[in-house]
């Protein structure tokens, strides 16, 4: 079996195929998980049916012969649906799924340069069962083996080539917006799909400019360059109507900065919106992943997605999928009872996990939540102090925030049996270790007998962020504004020692404290002022104070690398420039708490 090869031109007609069918693909998994809810319904039948011709054609006119075959095959079984002549059962539905899957593969390894494709001989052959009917006499007396949960979670994921799509027509991309063709057309339908989706190929060639991540990045730069010279033209045009009490020139030069500032942050807004990419890509994947998770847990679990289209830096979006993966099979392993055990607890069999996205501000908040048995707090303590995490006096003392935070404990977990699908806790450590790594906070909320959720806060962009300066022992500092929690005025006399270090009591909690002098090496002495300033940070589940001695404002900032003559700095992400020159430097939230642990 020859490989095609492909010129200049072909190429580009070959990059349109790969990010058309991706699209086609991603929502054909969506139609094939409502097609098992609702068999009977015929224009879904016939919208499967126009994605897996589409498919077929477009495939075939580029000389890709495996993953042709294999569409013909699933498309004369979608053909029979359509037409009544096969009634939809379960057994059918995992193979179309194993079908579906062989068609990503296929055009994975197209993306990658190998046209030849992968092995379609298995799936093709259920396939012919299903058209001739053989497969009732053996097949439907049992169910299959579900898929493997690993592949679920790992080789269903869309592999992104490096680009981004600034400007996707609903026409073009998605199967639904072709006319329903009348049954038994297919004949019609297959004289001449080449030609017509070589058609429908080109138009979106057309349509759509796909831009190299590495130049918005470069944009992003320049739009960051542009933002340090607005903070220090506003500084100017603020020190000149000042020193020149208000005339001609320091009012226009007050009112051209103005407009520069209005400009300037549109263009931000601009160059970072095309940089974001639906949390939905993500998102959509998780259906797929419950049904192979009931099937493997033997529990009824009903999902909920609020939010998709929720908007995120493709560079953030990217490093989701490993987290929700992991939350997910622990609701419904250890969050989501059987239905026995829901029924006779008064609940409803089936168990019910939402995931919810929204925008808080310059925030994505992330939901995970199942209406489960949630979490015995004791029998965490308990578990940990087998582990020989804590000892007995700790847990003692410990708060019920702490003993939820226990999970997130590398290899913690409360599971008797050891299966393929986590336990609440195994894998919650990788969950947190991204979450630190995107900047954000994960807490947990859990009630007894009602179900346990996960809330995950993150930063909307990773290059220009919004941050609170602070003055300490007459240094400026700047903490990023995603990892504050909060801030509060004690006096010196409301500090404690506790074992050497300094803590508040707040609220219901102490809080460990920390000076950035001791952290960052400070030579400046330490202020006298009654009063002092706790900014407190987190990070995932940790909390921090920092101790300092004036509250300077808020403040975007644009987030500058350290040069690597000068090494790691202990401490600091980075720096950034005032608008009156100075340089300032950025703190490292996370750092700063695993030092503080590390010294405690």
């Amino acid at each position: 079996m020859g490989q095609p090869s492909f010129d200049n031109e072909m190429k580009e007609i070959l990059e349109s195929f790969i990010v058309e069918t991706n699209e086609i693909l991603e929502k054909l998994g969506q139609d094939l998980l409502a097609l098992e809810k609702d068999s009977t319904n015929s224009e879904l039948h016939n919208v499967i049916f126009r994605a897996v011709h589409t498919v077929k054609g477009t495939s075939s006119f580029l000389g890709f012969e495996r993953m042709t075959h294999l569409a013909h095959k699933f498309e004369d079984v979608l053909n029979k649906i359509r037409k009544g002549e096969i009634i939809v059962t379960s057994p059918m539905m995992d193979i179309m799924f194993e079908a579906y899957d062989l068609l990503r593969e296929n055009l994975q390894s197209i993306e990658k340069g190998n046209y030849e494709g992968v092995e379609i001989e298995k799936s093709v052959e259920k396939l012919n069962q299903i058209s001739t009917g053989t497969l009732a006499q053996g097949q439907n007396e049992q169910t299959p083996e579900p898929l493997k949960t690993e592949r679920s979670a790992n080789e269903v994921d869309q592999k992104e080539v490096n680009v981004i799509e600034t400007n996707i027509l609903a026409e073009s991309s998605e199967p639904s917006a072709a006319p329903t063709p009348e049954p038994g057309s297919q004949e019609k339908d297959n004289e001449a799909p080449q030609q017509k989706d070589l058609n429908n190929l080109s138009h979106t060639a057309e349509s759509t400019i796909r831009v190299d991540v590495s130049r918005l990045d470069v944009l992003m730069n320049l739009v960051g360059e542009l933002v340090l010279g607005r903070n220090r033209l506003a500084q100017i045009a603020h020190q000149m109507n000042e020193e020149l009490d208000s005339n001609i020139l320091s009012r226009e030069l007050a009112e051209t900065s103005s407009h520069i500032d209005f400009i300037t942050t549109e263009l931000q807004m601009a160059i970072m919106k095309t940089r974001m990419v639906p949390i939905a890509r993500v998102f959509n994947r998780l259906p797929r992943l419950v049904r192979e998770l009931s099937k493997e847990t033997k529990k009824e679990i009903e999902l909920e997605i609020i939010g998709e289209d929720t908007e995120l830096d493709k560079s953030l979006i990217e490093e989701l999928n490993d987290p929700l993966i992991h939350m997910i099979r622990n609701s419904a392993d250890h969050g989501i009872e059987s239905p026995e055990e829901r029924q006779a607890a008064g609940k409803p069999p089936v168990g019910k996990v939402v995931v919810n996205a929204y925008q808080e501000g310059n925030h994505i908040v992330i939901f995970v939540s199942d209406d489960g048995k949630g979490m015995d707090t004791e029998k965490l303590k308990a578990k940990a102090i087998e582990k020989g995490i804590i000892t007995p006096e700790a847990a003692a003392e410990m708060s019920t925030s702490d003993a939820y935070n226990l999970i997130f404990l590398p290899g913690f977990s409360t599971a008797q049996v050891v299966t393929n699908v986590s336990g609440r806790g195994v894998g919650m450590d990788v969950v947190r270790s991204h979450v630190q790594k995107l900047k954000g906070t994960i807490e947990v909320v859990s009630e007894l007998g009602k179900g346990t959720s996960f809330i995950i806060k993150l930063p909307l962009t990773l290059a220009i962020i919004q941050a609170l300066l602070v003055e300490s022992n007459g240094e400026i500092f700047s903490i990023p504004l995603d990892s504050v929690i909060e801030v509060v005025r004690v006096g010196n006399d409301e500090i404690d020692l506790v074992g050497g270090n300094e803590v508040i009591r707040l609220r219901d909690a102490v809080l460990p404290l920390t000076r950035l002098s001791s952290v960052l090496g400070s030579i400046n002495g330490t202020s006298n002022n009654q009063w002092k300033y706790i900014v407190v940070i987190g990070v995932a589940e940790r909390r921090l104070g920092i101790i300092v001695d004036a509250l300077l404002g808020q403040k975007e900032v644009v987030i500058k690398s350290i040069s690597e003559s000068l090494g790691e700095v202990r401490g600091i992400a980075g720096s950034t420039i005032l608008g009156d020159g100075r340089v300032i430097m950025i703190v490292d939230v996370a750092e700063l708490i695993r030092f503080q642990k590390s010294a405690a």
